[in-house]
């Protein structure tokens, strides 16, 4: 497990667009399919990284509760798969469904997407406005594996709720920590 910050990409930067397969479905999906009246939240996670997994239950949440509130969700895995098996395209579907995704879990094969968001982590957030202009990249909360911090979404649940009402983007955001994304060689 190697510890990684995410980029910080600038803020105001526009969202790429993607088409990326859901294993679950078998359909491609891409940004226009998921973007919510308000915003949408686009999130880099995988099924292995200890990170993601102390705040899965967290996520799900999240996604249900971002989604009923007009902010549209996308999971996206980019992880090597020939190093990192468990995070291939069948044990995607079986998370999304054993976990109840409200949202689509896609695979990013080629890593094109991660590189064009340029995420870094996993788990990596990135919150655009109606408009697809990012408003927010950071930590979901300061929870981590062995802190003892709540798994509460506070970071992230305060960044949708000021999308939600107008108010402009949360000051300071904090960089997301989770395992390097697992690049191909």
């Amino acid at each position: 497990m190697v510890l990684t910050p995410s980029n910080q990409r600038p803020l105001g930067s526009k969202a790429p667009d993607f088409a990326l397969e859901n294993p679950l479905t078998g359909d491609f999906v891409g940004l226009d399919d998921v973007r919510g009246t308000k915003g949408t939240l686009v999130m880099f996670v995988c099924n292995h990284c200890p990170f993601v997994k102390h705040v899965l239950d967290e996520l799900v949440r999240i996604g249900h509760d971002f989604i009923k509130q007009g902010i549209g969700v996308v999971a996206i895995n980019a992880n090597d798969v020939v190093t990192y098996p468990q995070d291939g395209p069948k044990h995607m579907a079986r998370l999304a469904r054993d976990k109840g995704f409200a949202f689509p879990y896609l695979f990013d094969a080629t890593q094109s997407v991660a590189k064009s968001y340029n995420a870094a982590c996993t788990p990596d957030f990135f919150l655009f406005d109606g408009q697809d202009q990012l408003v927010y990249r950071g930590q979901m909360d300061g929870s981590r594996p062995g802190n003892d911090k709540p798994v509460d979404g506070a970071d992230l649940r305060a960044a949708g709720a000021a999308l939600i009402a107008n108010q402009p983007p949360l000051t300071p955001q904090y960089p997301s920590i989770g395992c390097n994304i697992k690049w191909k060689m």
